[in-house]
């Protein structure tokens, strides 16, 4: 297998068909094999059995919902993958735009291509809702005080990655909530691994699952719970 796709999913009945009818069109077109695995995150409403329906695609459930970074982790530990990408499941990042992220790996050799809102925000088609777009920028600040990752935006759910170098990272991850991406992406810098940010075209979907202030309050506690393993000699205790 070359490619995964991980679709993390939490009640989107709504929309993972059509979801997945444009990522399998994706997959069917390109040269090398691909799988994708959708992990259904607890849904209460028909999620699972919407995806269970579609042909090509490996369902995966967690129950009770645990959080999108646990599932994000159980997708691409159970891929099988020489590259893993995951994505949100309302596509706000089209799927096409992987290309730019696997020309960003080959180009620059990197471990992980991560899809980025701030380095090209004229790519933004829809823009998200103002106290979202500010509270997304001051967080950043935050990952970049608490980690030291220099990245602008380490929140855009569309990234890929080479799993021979940054498969330990998903191994090691604890957060389980929306905070998971700062801590995963320490982890493959911490482990010597490179990580190139790529602008891509992006769209605000809404509704969002993220809510306030609940859900960044939780991802601030995460950061410093990541401070103090990060402190620790080693990280998995």
């Amino acid at each position: 297998m070359f490619l995964s796709i991980v679709v993390p999913a939490y009640n989107e009945e709504r929309q993972i068909a059509a979801t997945l009818r444009t990522i399998r069109a994706y997959a069917e077109a390109q040269e090398f094999p691909v799988e994708i695995i959708v992990v259904d995150d607890g849904s209460t409403d028909a999620t699972a059995e919407v995806v269970a329906k579609i042909a090509g695609v490996r369902l995966l459930r967690v129950a009770p919902n645990r959080g999108k970074g646990h599932a994000v982790r159980r997708g691409v530990l159970a891929s099988a993958g020489k590259f893993v990408l995951f994505t949100d499941a309302d596509l706000s990042a089209p799927i096409e735009e992987a290309g730019k992220l696997f020309e960003a790996l080959e180009s620059s050799g990197a471990d992980a291509a991560i899809g980025s809102r701030a380095l090209r925000r004229d790519l933004i088609g829809i823009r998200q809702p103002l106290i979202r777009d500010y509270s997304g920028r001051c967080y950043n600040l935050l990952v970049k005080l608490f980690t030291g990752l220099r990245i602008h935006d380490t929140q855009c759910g569309f990234k890929l990655f080479r799993m021979a170098t940054t498969r330990r990272a998903f191994e090691l991850q604890r957060v389980e909530g929306f905070g998971f991406d700062a801590e995963l992406l320490f982890l493959i810098e911490r482990m010597g691994g490179v990580i190139v940010e790529v602008p891509v075209r992006w769209s605000h979907r809404a509704p969002s699952e993220v809510r306030f202030p609940r859900d960044p309050m939780l991802m601030f506690a995460d950061l410093i719970g990541l401070r103090i393993r990060a402190m620790r000699t080693n990280y998995s205790q």
